[in-house]
């Protein structure tokens, strides 16, 4: 089979069309033929190796990542597509199932045209009424952000700030606690995103370029970080007496769960969540969709589809 990876740290260039064998099944995995996966934030940094972490916690990542050159050469840290086969111990999933899944938990491995996955891991049946680029942006993201929200116990009627809100946790993070939590929700990005913002629930937008920008004092229950650039003494100076500071580096561990995945997907079939796509690039144009997250101006997602159609 196809796949894209990468053996030394570095620039985009770095990943490559390889051929690998397809994984064989084990009794209680699923086969999945992998139909679109993502460029997330993540990818971009483990491909690198730039971290915004602690020192400490580099060292810990390096680690896990490999110290000199990667451990897990096939990145992709979620996916959608068609369910190939399954193990004989299998009940939840049957050949030709329409699929959405984390790898987070698995080494990774979205990268590539087939992944087998657990049968009882972060895996569960697409959203009908998604197609398969949209389907593979919700895992990561929007797991994030409902687990971060739930840290903060929003109330209806609050009024809750997400900073970074056109980014592809902010934009999971708005639609939640607007449409799924009833809060009355502050994006904060970039004018050019602002209407963007808005389209998802956003009752008002702060554009942090701006001389004169100023989140004021006081003024929110909760100011959620979903991208983990927001000072944190500006950040305390707008809550309300009592409000709580969620921050997405910090607050994001655990997130990944069937039982969070199950939550999102409800909300997208709900009609309360629908993921960001900014742009969807085939499967050979995986090094060109990294130089563009790299750049830092996506708006939501990066989709990727591996059925190599054309995209507007």
């Amino acid at each position: 089979m196809k796949a894209v990876a990468y053996t030394a740290y570095g620039p985009p260039e770095v990943l490559r069309m390889v051929d690998v064998p397809t994984p064989a099944v084990r009794p209680d995995e699923v086969l999945v033929r992998v139909r679109a996966t993502t460029v997330t934030v993540g990818d971009t940094i483990m491909r690198s190796l730039r971290m915004p972490l602690p020192a400490w916690q580099k060292v810990m990542a390096r680690l896990y990542l490999g110290w000199s050159r990667p451990k897990r050469t096939i990145l992709g840290m979620e996916l959608s597509g068609d369910v190939e086969a399954v193990g004989r111990n299998v009940t939840r999933f049957a050949p030709g199932d329409e699929v959405f899944a984390s790898t987070f938990a698995v080494g990774f491995g979205g990268y590539a045209e087939y992944k087998c996955l657990p049968e009882d891991g972060v895996l569960a049946l697409k959203p009908a009424d998604l197609s398969y680029e949209q389907a593979a942006a919700v895992p990561g993201a929007g797991m994030t952000a409902w687990h971060c929200l739930g840290k903060a116990k929003i109330q209806p009627g609050q009024r809750v700030l997400v900073y970074g809100a056109s980014g592809a946790v902010g934009t999971n993070a708005v639609q939640l606690a607007a449409h799924q939590l009833g809060a009355s929700v502050t994006g904060v990005c970039r004018a050019a995103n602002a209407e963007l913002v808005e389209s998802l629930g956003a009752s008002r937008v702060l554009d942090y370029t701006r001389p004169d920008f100023d989140l004021g004092s006081g003024v929110y229950d909760v100011v959620f970080d979903a991208v983990g650039k927001l000072p944190p003494r500006q950040a305390t100076r707008a809550l309300k007496s009592g409000g709580m500071y969620v921050n997405v580096h910090t607050a994001s561990g655990g997130a990944d769960t069937l039982a969070n995945l199950l939550a999102v997907k409800g909300a997208v079939e709900a009609g309360k969540l629908r993921p960001a796509i900014d742009r969807v690039y085939p499967f050979h144009d995986i090094v060109e969709a990294h130089r563009y997250v790299d750049m830092g101006r996506k708006r939501g997602n990066v989709a990727i589809d591996l059925l190599n159609r054309a995209h507007d």
